[in-house]
């Protein structure tokens, strides 16, 4: 559901669960309000109740009031006008009416839509806590990683194992997405799977259980005669400030040099964990300034609760968006780190994402946001101090082996430790 990508990046991998592509604040919109805005409608809880709920909220909190230039009360009378014979009917007509505001990020979504999105923001999965991929060579579905204190690592499973079926059903062909809709389910069931290890095959049945699922990656690198603190940030999950806060202060423990921290193909996420994570490395200093449909502003500082003053660098390429981008125009505008790679994406928007009252899921533009400098990143990205474009030959490399980014092979990398070095 990456929205925010405009092309293959080879920094983003396979979870289960996927990215998110939006800087967003959470709230819940239930059957309360329903009642106070239509008390009829809702009681009766229609179609027409749940069009009427998602019009409601589009108009009390969009960023832009005036619509685009729309007859937002004329779109009211007119979807309330129709009768909707099935929740698929409603929904269809809620999002011909979302698309009239030309905003990709103001979105509905169905129950399954909007579970999806909730589980990536909480940064936990139901299922038993496998990275896969599908081996180019082979073809087969392959474990990546079993991640810490899974199911599927107390069991022994180990990177490299092949998954041959899944509750009996063959993996040939099947896709990462459909493998993981297998895997996921309820905690407390079970799942089975068929593997193969080189020597021999064997089946295992696996509890599901809910897995936090790592965002942040830390890795300590000696690189000549300096100590690199390697850390590579996914997406800003719920999760990924306290993961972020763990690697930050092992590096410190490892008595690192400087830091590398790799933003490349990350797409977004929680608001609160950029800002979180901003103060981690910034001790004063203005963090992201934000302004509603009325015009007021409101701007984030850090607030003395750095936990780090080592040199920085930070990479990014054109994948790297929304949350991202306010990490990155946090740090690069206080001169807190260098930034190496490629231009961001530019999505400078604040969603708030709300449930509704049947399981679906609304997500609504409520402000737009700047750099510290004032800078409106919006659809033009932020450009790097060290503008440095990897070649689609090295893109290629990269993602056909993921083990040599953050290598000598990774030009972008070596370029920063160059940087952190001086």
């Amino acid at each position: 559901m990456n929205q925010s990508a405009k092309r293959y990046s080879p920094f983003q991998s396979a979870l289960i669960g996927g990215a998110i592509a939006t800087t967003a604040t959470i709230s819940v919109f239930g059957q309360a309000w329903a009642r106070s805005v239509n008390a009829a409608l809702a009681l009766q809880d229609s179609p027409k109740a749940l069009v009427d709920q998602v019009w409601q909220l589009v108009n009390r909190e969009y960023v832009d009031d005036k619509f685009n230039q729309q007859d937002w009360r004329a779109i009211r009378q007119s979807l309330l006008s129709k009768d909707y014979t099935s929740k698929d009917e409603a929904y269809v007509a809620i999002r011909e009416a979302l698309q009239t505001l030309g905003d990709p990020y103001t979105r509905f979504m169905n129950p399954q839509q909007y579970e999806s999105l909730t589980s990536q923001t909480s940064g936990e999965v139901s299922g038993i806590g496998i990275r896969m991929q599908v081996n180019e060579k082979t073809k087969r579905l392959t474990v990546i990683e079993a991640i810490e204190n899974s199911p599927a690592l107390k069991a022994g499973l180990k990177s490299g194992d092949e998954i041959l079926a899944i509750n009996g059903k063959s993996t040939i062909k099947m896709t990462i997405e459909d493998a993981s809709k297998l895997i996921r389910g309820q905690v407390g069931t079970s799942v089975s799977l068929d593997l193969e290890r080189p020597g021999r095959k064997f089946k295992i049945k696996l509890t599901r259980a809910t897995i936090e699922v790592p965002t942040v990656r830390y890795s300590l690198k000696q690189e000549t005669n300096r100590r690199i603190g390697y850390i590579r940030l996914q997406e800003f999950s719920s999760h990924a400030a306290d993961q972020m806060r763990a690697a930050i202060l092992r590096g410190n423990s490892e008595k690192v040099d400087s830091y590398v921290l790799d933003l490349r193909g990350n797409p977004g996420g929680l608001l609160n964990a950029s800002i979180e994570i901003a103060r981690m490395w910034l001790d004063e200093g203005h963090i992201v300034k934000t302004v509603d449909r009325k015009g007021s502003s409101a701007e984030t500082k850090a607030n003395g609760t750095a936990i780090s003053k080592l040199p920085l660098a930070i990479l990014v390429d054109s994948n790297s968006a929304s949350a991202s981008e306010i990490l990155t125009g946090a740090l690069k505008d206080n001169k807190r780190a260098v930034v190496i790679g490629s231009q961001t994406f530019g999505k400078a928007l604040v969603q708030s994402v709300h449930e509704l009252p049947d399981g679906s899921g609304l997500a609504v533009t409520i402000a737009h946001y700047y750099t510290p400098n004032g800078t409106d990143i919006n659809h033009k990205g932020i450009a790097p101090d060290i503008k440095l474009d990897l070649t689609q030959t090295q893109e290629r490399q990269l993602a056909s082996n993921p083990n040599l980014i953050a290598t000598n092979s990774d030009p972008q990398y070596v370029r920063a430790i160059a940087a952190v070095t001086k």
